[in-house]
């Protein structure tokens, strides 16, 4: 399998036609198609260097271009399934079935569930320090070890989805978590996903952009989104 992105261009392509609108924030960037649908990505602290007039076909090379064809993607194939239900990942998941439950990327507010029912969790991110997170150089060996990963969807732009993937023990589970998540059937060819969490949003719900824009994040467009899995 290609990694997802380069696999997913494959069968999608690009086209610019089918764009009305992009809000570029400190981070998120989003997109809204022509017929309302919405897409959001991440931006983890990366620069959109994007001449948008000229752009004709995302170079996946790049990381702002990674980072906007993730986003028109998920405006693209996210509205493609019916999602008969909406749950969080920690209402939907028995968590006190895993042994070694290890969490890449920080998901702050999902941490404070696991504390809260005394369920053991590491976590490893990039970027944030915190008490809860732990040294980078520790996340490879706790992978090999996890038979629970919960994954953050960012990896697939930020090219470490597949070193992660290829860690997962044969027996693990990975949950992929994110408003940044491919919420398309072909994610589940990857060894280990078990399910993937995102996000859905109304139809030409401007104030999801508007926000963007605004350089907020996650928690200001979640009462707008749909929680949302596959």
């Amino acid at each position: 399998m290609k990694e997802p992105l380069a696999h997913f261009y494959s069968i999608y392509k690009f086209d610019k036609s089918q764009i009305k609108s992009i809000a570029i924030g400190s981070k998120y960037l989003g997109v809204m198609l022509n017929n309302g649908q919405i897409g959001v990505c991440a931006m983890l602290k990366n620069i959109i260097n994007i001449d948008f007039d000229k752009f004709i076909i995302p170079d996946l090379t790049r990381v702002d271009h990674r980072i906007f064809y993730t986003a028109y993607l998920n405006a693209l194939v996210n509205y493609e399934n019916s999602y008969t239900d909406q749950k969080d990942i920690f209402d939907l998941i028995d968590f006190n079935i895993y042994d070694s439950i290890v969490m890449v990327g920080y998901f702050r507010p999902l941490v404070t569930k696991f504390h809260k029912t005394n369920i053991n969790i590491k976590v490893f991110d990039l970027f944030e320090e915190d008490e809860n997170v732990n040294p980078i150089k520790d996340r490879d060996e706790e992978l090999k070890n996890a038979d629970c990963i919960i994954l953050t969807s960012t990896s697939i732009f930020n090219k470490t989805f597949s070193e992660i993937i290829d860690l997962s023990p044969d027996n693990s589970n990975v949950f992929l978590l994110g408003p940044s998540s491919i919420l398309n059937k072909d994610m589940f060819k990857y060894n280990n996903i078990t399910k993937v969490f995102g996000v859905e949003f109304n139809l030409h719900d401007k104030r999801i952009l508007q926000v963007i824009s605004e350089n907020h994040g996650t928690r200001a467009f979640l009462p707008f989104a749909r929680k949302v899995y596959i």
